[in-house]
């Protein structure tokens, strides 16, 4: 999929697009009505694209339905397969540069300024994890809140990572995520386990109770 450019972008504006009529692909995207055709024909059989009658009259000569294509769920997860590819390609280059840190920061302080809007810092700490949580599932997360043994943490739990590829080539990632929940929580947070090195649930443990400080 990531090597044929062509096909990927075929299949990118049938996804944002969709319904959209061999025609109108072959208007958008420069191409020749044969090479659309090969396209649609290849996606169809590959199960990443079906067709359906476009509503309303359409003038196609002979009496024959217009055809319009939408991406199926197969077809969103190649995309998002490939997306990963540049994704991690992108993260290497800027390593391979000495600037991934600056851009992982970044990425860190939108995740806070996203979750500070949600979380209110006045609300006792079981509400403000709550309110995290439910930030963090708009932003993509399959998460959920559980007490941790004996009743002194909670534990922040997320099933799914919408960026998980990425985590798994940048752990950065993840340690950027973890520090915008303590500075939005103000409480020290640590994660246990994470999707991105092969756990089933990425877990972050809560202190429900503050730490004692050494005088």
């Amino acid at each position: 999929m990531a090597t044929d450019t062509t096909r990927e972008r075929v299949l990118s504006l049938i996804a944002s697009a969709g319904p959209i009529t061999a025609a109108t692909l072959a208007e958008n995207l420069s191409l020749t009505p044969a090479a659309v055709r090969r396209h649609l024909t290849a996606l169809h059989e590959d199960g990443l694209i079906e067709d359906r009658d476009v509503p309303g009259p359409v003038d196609r000569g002979r009496g024959r339905p217009a055809k319009a294509f939408v991406a199926t769920s197969e077809g969103q997860r190649a995309l998002q397969d490939a997306y990963s590819d540049v994704a991690q390609e992108a993260l290497a280059f800027l390593r391979s540069r000495g600037e991934l840190n600056e851009f992982v920061s970044a990425h860190g302080e939108r995740v806070e300024t996203a979750l500070r809007e949600a979380v209110d810092p006045d609300a006792p700490l079981a509400e403000r994890v709550s309110a995290l949580s439910d930030a963090l599932a708009d932003l993509g997360y399959a998460t959920s809140v559980r007490p941790g043994p004996g009743g002194y943490t909670l534990q922040l739990c997320q099933g799914h990572c919408p960026v998980q590829e990425i985590a798994q080539a940048a752990p950065e990632w993840c340690d950027a995520e973890a520090r915008a929940f303590s500075r939005v929580l103000d409480v020290h947070v640590q994660r246990l386990s994470t999707l991105a090195q092969g756990a089933h649930v990425c877990t972050t443990t809560i202190p429900l109770t503050p730490a004692i400080k050494e005088g």
